[in-house]
Order: structure tokens, then sequence, then C-alpha cells
């Protein structure tokens, strides 16, 4: 019983932690949306009308989104391809390395397309066999 009890406190411990740190993960990232808002409009009432909505729509889509992912895991390395593609272009800039954005785009471009035509293959490809009805003799 003393096991039991234990092993309870230390998975409520676990779920604590593992809920402060999404909240942590939450706050830094909404923070930035409001820093990039601010970058980006010189009105207030701008700002914080592009905030509401784009949590409004986050909220709404997310689990749309989720599930897509869940089941393409391939679109988890496109996600990832892009992140990474983005991450060397601040880093760049950051270095005064000016990568035009026209290749950027032109790279994210080309590697949806092609998951894009990988998705409808896949799609095409897992549909089952029918088989006709035996004919009779």
């Amino acid at each position: 019983m003393v096991f039991l009890y234990k092993f309870k406190a230390k998975v409520a411990r676990n779920f604590v932690s593992i809920l402060i740190q999404i909240a942590i993960l939450d706050i830094v990232f909404s923070l930035d949306s409001v820093i990039t808002a601010v970058g980006l409009a010189d009105h207030i009432p701008v700002m914080i009308l592009a905030i509401v909505i784009a949590v409004g729509v986050m909220m709404l889509s997310a689990r749309v989104i989720g599930n897509f992912v869940d089941s393409h895991p391939t679109i988890k390395m496109l996600a990832l391809s892009f992140l990474l593609l983005v991450g060397f272009s601040l880093m760049g800039e950051g270095l005064d390395l000016h990568i035009p954005k026209g290749y950027i785009y032109f790279a994210m471009a080309f590697l949806l397309g092609v998951e894009i035509l990988n998705l409808k293959i896949r799609e095409r490809a897992t549909k089952p066999v029918r088989l006709r009805k035996a004919l009779k003799e």
C-alpha cells in the first residue's frame, strides 16, 4: 500500500511538472507573437485584434491539424525541415549573411509540393484491391 501511495505521488509530481513546462512554453510562444505584432504594427488596436484572431484560429484548428499530422508522419518531417530552414536563415541574418527571401519561399513551396504529391500517391496506393465476383462456369 505504501508503494502505491509513493507511485501516485510521483506521478502527480511529474504531471504537475509537465503542466508547468507546457504553461511556460505557451507563455514564451505567446510573448513571441506579441513581440512580432509590436514589430509589425504601429497601432495598438491592430496588434490586439491580430493576437486575438491568431489565438482563436489556433484554438479552432489545433485538433484538426493535430489529427492530420498524427495520421501523416512525413508532415512532421516537413515541419521540422521548415523550422530548420527558417532557423538557419535567421542564424545567417545574425551573421550578416543576406539570404534572399525568395530562395527560402521557393524551397518551402517546393517541399510542400513534393509532400502533397507524396500524400496523393500514398492515398492511391493504400486503397484496398476490389476483386471481381467469380465468373460462373
